[in-house]
């Protein structure tokens, strides 16, 4: 019956192509010769579908149980939330990704993103993206198995066979019969390479593999930069026939040398020929599967909803909130640790302008002791001595004013900080949020300012004649005279021959008994 309605719709379609075709002949007029070949390469493009099943990427990669959603890792592989380390950076580590189920499609492109690093100059082993007819869950291969049925790309970062070609990008394919060259980094297995160094990048590396048509080409983004869509081309290699069906996974190995290989994601897409119509997603499952789902589906769901009711039992208090109430989002998070940051420059400025406040308060009495002082010597010396000390102290009270007019200015500059601290923590609109760089470029210029006064305020202090000087060294004590010095060795002199004297006597008596 579903056969039947399949090949109702294709003939119906069909007919309905032919008709939109012999309209759209009647209403334009006929096309050139570039348009045609306009239309051509338009044509020659697949059709691109993204197929879950055989991809992974982060956030929230890893489910409870450490496992992989589709996907299994054997050896060192450890998953995490954000990516994937199929290698730690320690001596004779080999691990390993695979998916679960073989893919069902004959033309494939997989986008994977990786990082490789390492403290040293160089680097090893390195990693493999394949495509085998099986899996080669574990091997001598760069952590996968020998005598694959299928191809390898291989991110070798060591120079085995010393030709200084190393890192570089080798595709290799195999028909389950051949052993893979180790000593020559399958340069005499390899159908395609480039040299290429993907290691300790910027950003992370991109490789893009695309197999349709019989010809795998094989792309790059070396990571100097963010962006994207930045592709160099690596390798091709033209009439490979690989098997229909098989498996995707990733590798890495170390040897005597360690790098750390992180894979972040993994995407794989179905290219279908233009020609052809891509598979409808809901004829793949059977019924079968999709009663199996729905049953498990039920049974998740009636678990989730026990979950609740004991928490709500346990949690009486918590009634009634909503779960998204309990979790912090990204935003929310940067907002307080932009707050938080303001605050604490805040109290900063604020101690600052109480220390400022108790400085000119100690100025302002200074200056008037001083004068005091100054006015009462004054009165007690008549003539000429009374108009030295008038000029005295008009000196002193001008540097005393231009100190407290620093002063002022320095805490008028740390009200104005204060006053943009405040600004940025309570925004008057949505735009306040958007000025917190500049917010903050005030704030430190200020603050430079401030510390610029505060040195030059300390230096105009400072009289001249009181530079500071460097502690002078206590005079070396003498506790033994030369007469006692002699007569201590002429005492060491002679213990020292009483012993010898004493071991020859005792070594002589001793060869008596033998």
């Amino acid at each position: 019956m579903a056969v039947s309605m399949q090949r109702g719709c294709l003939v119906g379609g069909n007919v309905l192509w032919a008709a939109l075709v012999c309209l759209g002949c009647r209403l334009l007029p006929p096309a050139g010769a570039s348009s045609l070949g306009a239309a051509g390469g338009a044509a020659a493009q697949p059709h691109r579908r993204f197929e879950y099943k055989y991809s992974f990427k982060g956030p929230h990669l890893v489910q409870g149980d450490g496992s992989v959603p589709f996907w299994v890792h054997t050896g060192n592989a450890i998953p995490s939330a954000d990516q994937i380390r199929i290698t730690p950076s320690l001596k004779s580590q080999r691990g390993s990704v695979w998916t679960k189920t073989k893919s069902v499609f004959e033309y494939w492109e997989v986008e994977v993103t990786f990082r490789v690093t390492g403290r040293g100059r160089i680097g090893a082993d390195g990693l493999v993206i394949w495509f085998t007819e099986g899996q080669g869950l574990e091997g001598p291969v760069f952590g996968a198995a020998d005598t694959w049925n299928g191809v390898g790309i291989f991110f070798d970062s060591f120079d085995n066979d010393g030709k200084k070609n190393n890192p570089s990008i080798i595709v290799v394919g195999n028909n389950g019969k051949l052993l893979y060259d180790h000593q020559n980094d399958g340069s005499t297995q390899a159908l395609a390479s480039c040299q290429r160094d993907f290691r300790n990048k910027p950003y992370p590396v991109r490789a893009k593999i695309t197999y349709y048509q019989k010809t795998l080409t094989v792309m790059i983004n070396n990571g100097f930069t963010p962006n994207k869509e930045d592709y160099e081309f690596c390798a091709q290699v033209e009439n490979m026939i690989l098997p229909s069906q098989g498996y995707f996974g990733i590798s890495a190995a170390t040897g005597g040398l360690a790098d750390d290989h992180d894979v972040l994601s993994f995407l794989t897409f179905q290219l279908t020929e233009p020609g052809k119509e891509a598979p409808i997603p809901d004829a793949e499952i059977p019924e079968k599967d999709k009663e199996k789902y729905q049953e498990e589906f039920e049974h998740f769901q009636e678990e989730l909803d026990k979950k609740k009711e004991e928490f709500q039992k346990d949690h009486p208090d918590m009634q009634g909130q909503p779960a998204d109430d309990f979790y912090e989002t990204v935003s929310d998070r940067e907002l307080r640790q932009i707050f938080e940051g303001q605050n604490r420059i805040h109290l900063e400025i604020k101690q600052l302008n109480r220390q400022l406040d108790m400085i000119l308060d100690e100025q302002r009495r200074y200056v008037s002791a001083l004068t005091e002082e100054i006015t009462k010597r004054g009165a007690g010396i008549p003539g000429q001595q009374g108009q030295v000390s008038q000029q005295e102290l008009d000196t002193i009270v001008k540097t005393q004013d231009e100190v407290l007019r620093q002063v002022n200015e320095m805490r008028n500059s740390m009200g104005d900080t204060l006053r943009l601290v405040s600004g940025v923590q309570h925004p008057g609109s949505a735009g306040g949020l958007y000025e917190t760089t500049q917010h903050f470029n005030d704030i430190k210029e200020h603050l430079h300012i401030v510390k610029r006064d505060i040195e030059h305020l300390v230096q105009r202090n400072m009289p001249s004649n009181e530079k500071p000087k460097c502690p002078e060294l206590p005079p070396f004590p003498s506790c033994l005279s030369t007469t006692h010095f002699f007569i201590f060795v002429a005492v060491q002199t002679v213990l020292f021959i009483g012993y010898i004297m004493y071991r020859s006597q005792q070594e002589a008596a001793a060869k008596k008994f033998f």
